[in-house]
């Protein structure tokens, strides 16, 4: 892979804040000084050109173009707004039609990070791709199954407004940090947020205070805290 290239992937399902949290990573970056490319999701552009949205035949040319904005960058940072993947994960979920699922996970291994949404904003009508809150929960299940399938490791982002933003810089400082320790020195702006994680957690540790969920992106940790909680459940019932 090309060191003088980081590339951050944001997925999730619709509605989720993949694009103005791209721009939002995007503007912290440049103020750093870095070089910053945004990729913007090729399926809004193709509806909004078309008026109207895909057919199953058509599903892999958007992949394809979704994939080669990103992978022709070759230099600086580059966030992508979505990945090939989830055109493969809607097109399972509406059309049953599976076979775009190798190529996908293909590129998206070679994603330096890789940041799912959390369910945990409001469903807002935008655009002729949004089918409804009713689909998130399902498309957001497919998505972490088809990851965990793959071995390609992830990191879970909640929170609201300027949490949220909080949360995605503390994913990439620690996420790239170990992939890329060269880059350490370059990701020393974000020490403060992190700082502030390590903070809260001693003070948990201590019983001094509780632990912010929405500040935490490990998809293990989170699958552990809501298994206890369905356990918990189950036996009040």
């Amino acid at each position: 892979m090309n060191t003088e290239v980081v590339r951050i992937a944001l997925l999730g399902a619709e509605s989720t804040g993949k694009t103005s949290l791209s721009l939002r990573i995007a503007q912290t970056l440049q103020s750093l000084g870095l070089s910053v490319t945004v990729v913007p999701e090729v399926l809004r552009e193709w509806c909004d050109a078309q008026g109207r949205t895909p057919l199953q035949h058509e599903q892999a040319a958007i992949a394809q173009q979704q994939a080669q904005r990103t992978f022709d960058i070759d230099s600086g940072w580059v966030i992508a707004d979505t990945s090939p993947l989830m055109t493969a994960i809607y097109s399972d979920f509406i059309f049953q039609d599976k076979s775009l699922y190798p190529e996908a996970l293909a590129y998206q291994a070679q994603f330096d990070l890789t940041l799912v949404m959390g369910l945990d904003i409001a469903w807002v009508p935008d655009g002729l791709q949004r089918d409804g809150a009713h689909v998130r929960e399902p498309i957001d299940a497919m998505l972490r199954e088809s990851l965990r399938s793959a071995n390609i490791p992830f990191k879970v982002i909640y929170g609201q407004h300027e949490s949220r933003l909080d949360a995605t810089l503390m994913a990439i400082q620690e996420g790239i940090h170990a992939l890329r320790a060269d880059l350490g020195l370059r990701l020393a702006s974000f020490k403060s947020a992190q700082s502030q994680r390590e903070g809260a957690q001693f003070g948990l540790n201590q019983g001094k205070t509780a632990w912010r969920c929405d500040l935490c992106s490990d998809a293990d940790c989170e699958h552990r805290l809501f298994s206890d909680l369905l356990q918990a459940k189950g036996s009040v019932n």
